[in-house]
């Protein structure tokens, strides 16, 4: 895809951090965005800058970790747009912690956001999508979190590593029955978007997060390490070259690529896991 004048986009996740930054590039490049995030008061802050952006927008508050929701996200995209033409299974949370220290509650929250979040948008965008015909492009943010293993975020990991693996089927399954479809796994390393502060978006229905020594040296770790990190508009920008240039992994050129090196050689010679911290 390289003409993205009047293009529908939808993003979720859209209110801050990477998904603002994707919805401002996919603004820039004259495409009609579709904002979608649980938070309402951000999500209208973040529409505003869309808009003065000189966009067409839409926005529409969706819990992606729920079918319903995303399905009445799918339903008003297409009753004020049309066709949709880029969508952004993006919205993300993190819990971090020693994992036999975590809760049912923790499990259920980063599955139903970061694995459910993806398979929602797939299940309620991608058959109307190829239905229409038209070049598209799909986008599922995962996590260099996908291709390596490391302590204190267990869960996160097994996550990300599930979207990977469904986009890389996807990726097989779409190129031989929808030819036009373009599709990426978003693997970004530590960005200054906020993930840290996840537990503002918890449901209230889920327990407290629990104040283990782990967690809070996992989060303070992350806060650590994205306050001099890159800013999300970088990633936004390979994001929008990978749509381009229909690439499918985009990932880390930092330490975090070591680090999944290291754990590919692991594999390849049948060895017991290695620990190796990423040097960013």
């Amino acid at each position: 895809m390289d003409d993205f004048k009047d293009r529908v986009a939808v993003v979720t996740g859209a209110a801050s951090g990477i998904g603002l930054a994707l919805c401002k590039r996919f603004a820039a490049a004259g495409c009609k965005v579709v904002l979608a995030d649980i938070e309402p008061d951000a999500l209208n802050t973040a529409e505003q800058e869309i808009v003065a952006l000189g966009a067409d927008t839409l926005a529409v508050v969706c819990d992606v970790g729920k079918a319903d929701s995303v399905s009445a996200l799918a339903s008003a995209v297409k009753e004020r747009f049309g066709n949709v033409h880029i969508l952004c299974n993006n919205a993300g949370v993190f819990v971090g912690g020693q994992i036999w220290e975590a809760s049912h509650d923790d499990f259920e929250w980063l599955i139903d956001v970061n694995q459910y979040g993806v398979i929602h948008g797939v299940q309620s965008f991608l058959a109307e999508m190829i239905n229409h015909g038209e070049e598209y492009h799909v986008v599922n943010t995962a996590s260099m979190a996908a291709v390596s293993s490391l302590p204190y975020a267990g869960i996160y990991h097994m996550t990300k590593h599930a979207v990977l693996a469904l986009s890389e089927c996807l990726y097989h399954e779409l190129s031989l029955a929808a030819p036009q479809v373009g599709i990426s796994c978003l693997c970004p390393e530590l960005f200054d978007a906020g993930i840290a502060r996840s537990d503002r978006n918890r449901p209230d229905h889920l327990g407290d997060v629990p104040g283990t020594d782990s967690r809070q040296f996992a989060t303070e770790a992350i806060v650590n390490s994205t306050a001099a990190g890159k800013q999300p508009a970088e990633l936004a920008e390979r994001v929008f070259q990978a749509i381009i240039d229909r690439q499918f992994y985009i990932l880390s050129d930092d330490g975090w690529r070591d680090v999944a090196h290291s754990r590919l050689d692991d594999i390849r010679n049948g060895r017991n896991p290695t620990l190796t911290a990423p040097e960013v």
